[in-house]
């Protein structure tokens, strides 16, 4: 069992359908980059994953609970962090943590808090409000938030976006030691070097549907047919063009 297993997922709206029979796994200490073109279902993947969107069929397990039918459970071992920074307008960036700490029964949370506003630059604006607060900053003070409860499965949707030159590297960083201490990681992007460099294996999607699947090396190494040369980005556009062809 792995932490994060996904079978047969697709999502409907309507006579639209956004994602179509999806089925991969992340195991310990895997970051899984999920890519595709605009439009091609990565956002809706990612929400039914943590629980937002229910799926029209299929499965998804976290930590082996089903995102359905034990929900709680299952979002008490993720946590999902969309393009978009969601605050509390009346909360400082400390009472955010400790809201956050309090929500999730997190012991001895304020110990926990110290470091994280350490980690992401966020000791000088502990009383700061989102208003007072950059772009940047709201995406740092979101993930801290979501590192809080040390989450085993955790979903990132664009996580360098509003972020100078040091936030990037530090977020890099973070999501990899993440990784590395047995976290199970799912990071959408559009930077497909971000992808190369931070994840193990890739989930390309386009329609909604599955298109290539596997170990980026492998995925790299079969589309160039041997070449050794080739990055994600050429194989990426390769991929997503000869499935357009092909239509």
């Amino acid at each position: 069992m792995h932490p994060i297993e996904v079978v047969s997922l697709s999502k409907s709206y309507g006579d639209f359908a956004a994602v179509r029979e999806l089925s991969f796994s992340v195991k310990e200490g895997e970051i899984l980059g999920l890519v595709g073109p605009n439009g091609a279902g990565k956002t809706t993947t990612l929400r039914a994953i943590a629980g937002i969107h229910p799926p029209s069929s299929g499965q998804i397990r976290i930590s082996g609970f089903d995102v359905r039918e034990d929900g709680v459970e299952a979002k008490r071992r993720l946590a999902f962090f969309p393009d978009e920074p969601r605050l509390f307008d009346y909360l400082s960036v400390e009472e955010h943590l400790q809201f956050i700490g309090r929500l999730y029964g997190t012991r001895d949370f304020r110990a926990g808090m110290e470091p994280l506003l350490a980690e992401f630059d966020l000791q000088d604006k502990r009383k700061a409000m989102p208003a007072e607060l950059s772009r940047g900053m709201k995406q740092k003070l979101m993930i801290a938030c979501g590192f809080l409860h040390q989450p085993s499965v955790m979903i990132f949707d664009e996580p360098l976006t509003g972020l100078d030159p040091l936030g990037i590297r530090r977020m890099k960083e973070s999501i990899s030691n993440r990784a590395k201490a047995g976290a199970s990681i799912i990071l959408s992007s559009h930077l497909l070097h971000l992808v190369e460099e931070l994840c193990d294996s890739v989930l390309v999607i386009q329609n909604g549907a599955s298109v290539a699947y596997g170990p980026i090396e492998e995925l790299k190494w079969r589309i160039a047919q041997g070449r050794g040369d080739v990055s994600l980005e050429e194989a990426f556009l390769r991929i997503t063009n000869d499935e357009v062809a092909a239509k």
